[in-house]
């Protein structure tokens, strides 16, 4: 097996036996990089000089005995997180040039455990999307086929994991940004709970609903960089100050008595039969495990989609504001101050941006905001009471991460609504708060990754590595790589 194939947990073992260096293995992944990245299109930038002199600083502790938990480990940062002296874009056009002068939170944290970070990772505009489509730098493409997207918004990030370019990866979830584009490229990825990592240094979409978390290629390694990232902090006013385990301990602890809700609601018209075949399979799989699944209600899931789209643009178009040529970022040239802000914005941004500031400042608006944005956050309440209610009769709630198998790149692009159709099973966690991931559970005919999903309380991210580590081990699904 290559460097650039292995895990975190492999590496650090290989590290600590002096068997390789930190040199060693990013050269490995940068010259994988070089290799297929001309495929792929994860990054927007790659940080081949960063990433050489922070390996040799670590190499230079690793020999004093200094070995941190991600020490010599190659990650990729989706372009969403700031990182200091270096672009931040969020894909987008209007802030192409935008150097950040702090870290975010997540990227002191991981370099602060000795993370070698390999590149800012390509992303839908602003995370506006579900296919990496939106970005100003083009499309990524999914490492199983070239011809499919990866999922969004967080693609680069996936794809480049899967596609070994790096060894693990930062994205962002606003409604499924994390677990559907790690389902679509058949590798893990985790949303936790709101207020359980840090979005200090995150560019804000939607405030209330994003989660930054990671992706990683197992359940095994989510629990390392979960014990990386997660835990409070006084600078970001949405940090909830609870205790963190060491989620490591979960890996492969037994599951037999434990009940896997299955709602009802997720099984609908639509779904790709392939999908549906894999999920019941996935069942299977809990049951020879020793856990017991039963049928739940999620009752306000078909409002779900309804007020995710009224909720998040809402809040996009109230944190979209800030960009108008004056403080940071694009600016267009204009006789007139007004003139400068609407050229600015109508460059810098793309069109799915604009299209969901337009849907968000209409919902805000004076004689609209009672119908639209008060009404859908009251059913959100609703949807997050319905979580509440069904933790009560299961222990995790287990669905399909997404409605089918990645589509071909322009399939969805002119049709918005069939986009957003992408998400349906994932946003509910947003809306109600509550952690996620979702593990590889099969392949499809033609050899495309399905995702299962595992759901479950707030702040039960222990219990979500447990069930999915165990799920990953009984499973055994086919070890295969993208042929690129």
């Amino acid at each position: 097996m290559e460097l650039y194939q292995s895990t975190i947990h492999e590496l650090h073992d290989k590290i600590k036996e002096g068997k390789t260096t930190a040199t060693e293995i990013t050269k490995a992944v940068l010259q994988r990089i070089d290799t297929v990245e001309g495929k792929v299109h994860s990054y927007i930038r790659v940080m081949k000089d960063e990433a050489l002199a922070a390996a040799a600083a670590t190499d230079k502790e690793i020999t004093k005995g200094n070995i941190k938990l991600l020490s010599g480990i190659p990650i990729a940062l989706k372009d969403i997180v700031c990182t200091k002296g270096i672009t931040t874009t969020c894909g987008s056009y209007i802030l192409h040039n935008f150097v950040p002068p702090y870290d975010a939170t997540v990227v002191e944290k991981l370099r602060a455990a000795g993370a070698i970070f390999v590149g800012k990772a390509n992303m839908d505009e602003f995370a506006m999307g579900s296919s990496t489509e939106t970005s100003y730098f083009g499309p990524t493409r999914n490492p199983w086929d070239l011809e499919c997207i990866p999922g969004g918004s967080s693609g680069g990030s996936a794809a480049a994991v899967a596609a070994d370019e790096c060894v693990a990866s930062i994205g962002s979830d606003t409604g499924g940004s994390i677990r559907q584009p790690a389902a679509l490229c058949g590798i893990v990825g985790m949303k936790p709970t709101y207020g359980r990592v840090s979005r200090f240094g995150l560019i804000a979409f939607a405030s209330s609903l994003d989660q930054i978390g990671p992706f990683t290629k197992d359940v095994e390694d989510c629990a390392i960089m979960m014990n990386v990232l997660a835990g409070y902090d006084p600078k970001e006013s949405t940090s909830v100050n609870v205790e963190v385990p060491d989620y490591r301990q979960f890996v492969g602890r037994d599951i037999k008595g434990w009940k896997v809700g299955i709602p009802k609601e997720y099984f609908v018209e639509g779904i790709d039969p392939e999908v549906k075949a894999a999920i019941e399979e996935a069942i299977k799989t809990m049951e020879k495990c020793g856990a017991k699944s039963v049928e739940i209600s999620l009752p306000h899931t078909q409002y779900c989609l309804a007020v995710y789209y009224i909720i998040a643009p809402a809040e996009a178009s109230s944190n979209l504001a800030r960009y108008d040529g004056v403080k940071y970022g694009f600016r267009a040239p204009a006789a007139e101050l007004l003139d400068m802000y609407k050229k600015t914005r109508m460059q810098g941004f793309g069109a799915e941006v604009k299209r969901r500031i337009m849907i968000g400042t209409y919902a805000l608006s004076a004689g609209y905001y009672d119908a639209y944005y008060k009404k859908a956050s009251q059913v959100r309440a609703l949807i997050k009471r319905d979580f509440e209610e069904a933790f009560k009769k299961c222990d995790v709630i287990l669905t399909p991460t997404t409605p089918t198998p990645a589509f071909k790149i322009g399939e969805k692009t002119d049709n918005p609504l069939q986009m957003y159709l992408s998400d349906i099973f994932t946003i509910s966690a947003n809306l109600a708060g509550i952690p996620g991931i979702s593990v590889l559970c099969g392949f499809t005919k033609i050899g495309l990754p399905v995702g299962a999903q595992f759901l479950a309380g707030h702040f039960q991210e222990g219990k979500l590595i447990q069930v999915a580590s165990v799920f990953e081990k009984e499973a055994q699904s086919e070890k295969r790589r993208p042929k690129l």
